[in-house]
């Protein structure tokens, strides 16, 4: 595959779709074939999915199922939208993918991290990440951003324990793969985070574009 995998991860409220947007703009200013999209979701069953897991009256959803389901829309996902893109030569910029359950199913939940890494092998079929960037503040912060313009959804309505829990697992994978796996400060000012975004993604395509 020729394209190049670019994910974005962090709890809640973190701004990473307002980065993805950003970039997406500036990649494609400089002449790269860009496909945006986002998990749950990307493909007709993935939204179907999303719908599903976010729906904050699905209380009867277990743990166990929630894992299973996140992981059924992401072998859809990939095999229909993400590796086809990167096959054709495209920059994939994914808002979370495998690294969010990772967190929110094994941390969050207390699943044990070797059933979700190897349901992630039968999933992704080798498609992972170039790069992933991890947009990180305290829970608290987060969360007062992500409910402030709109009812929390399934997962914010958690209690803020389990989004600490979640917090912990990105930073422990981030320590785990410090060559894939790049922090920035979430709390600094927007056009900071995005400086911070844009170093390692020029450092990820600098054979072939020049930073702004």
């Amino acid at each position: 595959m020729n394209g190049k995998f670019i994910t974005m991860e962090g709890i809640e409220g973190c701004g990473k779709s307002t980065q993805i947007v950003r970039l997406r703009h500036d990649l494609e200013s400089r002449g790269f074939h860009v496909d945006v999209t986002r998990e749950p979701g990307g493909t007709a069953t993935g939204e179907a999915v999303r719908e599903l897991l976010l729906d904050r009256g699905r209380t009867e959803i277990g743990s166990t199922g929630e894992l299973l389901l996140y992981e059924a829309a992401r072998a859809q996902h990939v095999d229909e939208r993400i590796r086809p893109a990167l096959e054709a030569g495209k920059i994939v910029l994914c808002d979370r993918f495998a690294d969010s359950t990772t967190a929110y199913q094994g941390a969050g939940r207390a699943i044990s991290e070797e059933t979700v890494l190897a349901l992630h092998q039968t999933a992704t079929r080798g498609v992972w990440p170039d790069l992933t960037i991890v947009i990180d503040l305290p829970v608290e912060v987060g969360l007062a951003r992500a409910t402030q313009a709109q009812r929390p959804d399934r997962l914010e309505s958690e209690p803020v324990e389990f989004h600490r829990r979640v917090r912990d697992g990105f930073l422990r994978i981030a320590q785990r793969e410090p060559n894939r796996v790049k922090v920035v400060d979430g709390t600094q000012p927007i056009d900071e985070v995005y400086a911070a975004i844009w170093n390692h993604v020029a450092a990820l395509l600098s054979d072939s574009m020049e930073a702004p």
